[in-house]
């Protein structure tokens, strides 16, 4: 096999055309930022963009939300060792999209919840709810904020010679300044330009490729011919098709149907219809970066292979010898985007949680100003913490996408199962919740800790019970998480009474059609909820289908 042996270029000076193109990035996302601060009036509308959002734009933010700068370095660098198989947590995702459109959106929107954990108060209990909001902004710090302001300080530093630290500090100033001043509504709008910006620019890197190596066919003679086939055996050790299509479900549930970064979007809809339509959108969308992320990666490998000292330079190796001037300056602004896309919606997302599961609940009569600005503070020392982190990254694993893959599956199941069977059976109460919750806190962190420290001291844990924990594949480990924590759930709730049904109404399938009470849980009265139409029914049906044969024909194609 033949591959480029070049000279190693450890990073470029931006050119005029390329510092043009970036700050034009700057200068659009922030006028838009700027616009939507000067019409944010309620919590209504700083939270949930005033619920009048339409699909188009949902799917778009959705879609930016989810791929930050840790795909573009996770995604290609999965692809340069081992192919496409880190691909699949993509195309899951598409289906995972519409199980959120077609079976929890109509709950939420019912129930007319502004987070989450309000869901979870309103079908267990309170306990459950401080439970979900701590371990989500926890996540946030581990699988979000400091994930992408390190991964985006990766590149930026290979490519234009930007100091990690640096970097990383003018990132936050920069997405908290449009965040903090716009809302939701801000950063919705500025993610469906984020998410043009990304697809333009990491799409024509992907065509340039594709170019170099002379196209997909002559690609495949020159890597391993195991990197192209995407179904692996279950002894495989990152991506057994055990854990794939058992495994990697239970965190994509937990991060596309229970996750408040996610949710939010939908929860912006001016209707049922649009929030499913834009999930299914969003699904589309999320089939490309196989194409654009993980397809690079393997080029880099083809191209460069001698340069690569880790996995994790291989995009910002293809940056570095393949694009031309002007397209450096549209891929970074691509890289920006993406970045501060994901990085805003935690922001806001964060805000809401803090704000409404815990400072609203401690002072009930505090002015909406109050509440704003409280959220603002408290996000501020999230991004704190972050960055903080950053440093100890690297003792998950060298892959930075498999470890953030990895510490959701520590985080999900038992999240995943209470929702799940939360709305699936009305005897589950809120004893079962909680007691399902901590028990797979207990698991979850056992394994984050044995994992940390065998790391740490080079592997040399000798325990046959610690080695059970940390060799065990992290996806085979979340099937054994979430069986333990629905077993929990079922057993304990029926050794505890069950829960009132007036209180569940609209909250499960049984008591879907029971009168919902005017009185919430720690919220607004509910508003009546805008149902599609029948003509958008019938185009959600026809492009759900598609989305699916097409996912379905993929997996296929690259068996």
């Amino acid at each position: 096999m033949l591959y480029a042996a070049a000279v190693e270029v450890t990073h470029k000076a931006l050119a005029t055309p390329d510092i043009v193109i970036i700050g034009f990035y700057f200068a659009l996302v922030f006028g838009i930022g700027l616009y939507f601060a000067r019409k944010e009036r309620t919590s209504e509308d700083y939270f949930l963009a005033g619920r009048n959002v339409s699909w188009f734009f949902i799917g778009a933010s959705l879609f930016v939300s989810n791929i930050s700068t840790e795909h573009f370095i996770g995604l290609s660098g999965t692809g340069a060792s081992s192919g496409l198989a880190v691909g699949h947590f993509e195309w899951l995702a598409c289906l995972i999209l519409l199980i959120l459109g077609w079976v929890f959106v109509p709950f939420y929107l019912r129930s007319n919840v502004f987070t989450m954990p309000e869901f979870l108060e309103r079908r267990f209990n309170r306990q459950s709810a401080v439970y979900l909001a701590a371990i989500s902004i926890i996540a946030y710090i581990f699988t979000k904020i400091s994930v992408q302001l390190y991964a985006a300080s990766v590149v930026l530093e290979r490519v234009a010679g930007w100091p990690l630290w640096k970097t990383a500090v003018v990132l936050v100033i920069a997405t908290g300044i449009y965040t903090v001043a716009g809302g939701l509504a801000a950063v919705i709008y500025t993610d469906t330009v984020q998410t043009l910006i990304l697809i333009t620019g990491a799409v024509a890197l992907t065509i340039i490729g594709l170019m170099r190596v002379g196209g997909l066919e002559h690609l495949r003679t020159m890597v391993p011919l195991d990197y192209f086939h995407m179904i692996k055996p279950m002894s495989d050790s990152n991506f057994p098709w055990t854990g794939i299509f058992f495994g990697a479900p239970i965190l994509g549930i937990w991060y596309w149907c229970t996750d408040q970064v996610i949710v939010q979007r939908v929860l912006s809809a001016r209707d049922e219809g649009h929030a499913k339509a834009g999930t299914i959108f969003a699904g589309f969308l999320k089939i490309l970066p196989v194409f654009m992320l993980v397809l690079p990666g393997i080029m880099a490998y083809a191209l460069f292979r001698d340069q690569l000292k880790t996995p994790d330079f291989a995009y910002p190796t293809l940056v570095l010898n393949l694009l031309p001037v002007g397209l450096v300056g549209l891929v970074m602004a691509a890289l920006l985007a993406a970045v501060m896309g994901a990085m805003s919606s935690v922001f806001n997302s964060a805000s809401t949680l803090v704000t409404l599961d815990f400072y609203k609940k401690l002072r009930p009569q505090a002015s909406e100003r109050q509440l704003v600005n409280f959220g603002r503070v408290a996000t501020g020392i999230m991004v704190l913490l972050g960055l903080l982190w950053v440093p100890f990254i690297h003792y998950i694993s060298s892959q930075l996408y498999i470890y953030l893959q990895s510490v959701q599956a520590y985080i999900s199941p038992p999240i995943s199962a209470c929702f799940i069977l939360g709305i699936l059976w009305p005897r589950l109460n809120g004893s079962g919740a909680i007691t399902s919750l901590l028990t797979g806190f207990v698991l979850g962190a056992t394994r984050f800790i044995l994992e940390l420290a065998d790391r740490a001291s080079g592997g040399h844990f000798t325990s046959p019970v610690a080695r059970w924990f940390i060799d065990m594949n992290f996806l085979h480990y979340a099937i054994f998480m979430f069986v333990v924590c629905s077993v929990v759930l079922v057993g304990v709730s029926l050794m505890t009474p069950a829960p009132d049904r007036k209180r569940l109404a609209g909250l499960t399938f049984a008591t879907v059609d029971d009168k919902i009470e005017t009185v919430a849980v720690g919220g607004p009265p509910p508003r009546k909820p805008a149902h599609e139409t029948p003509m958008e029914h019938t185009f959600n049906v026809v492009f759900s289908l598609l989305l699916l044969s097409t996912v379905i024909g993929l997996w296929i194609y690259f068996r």
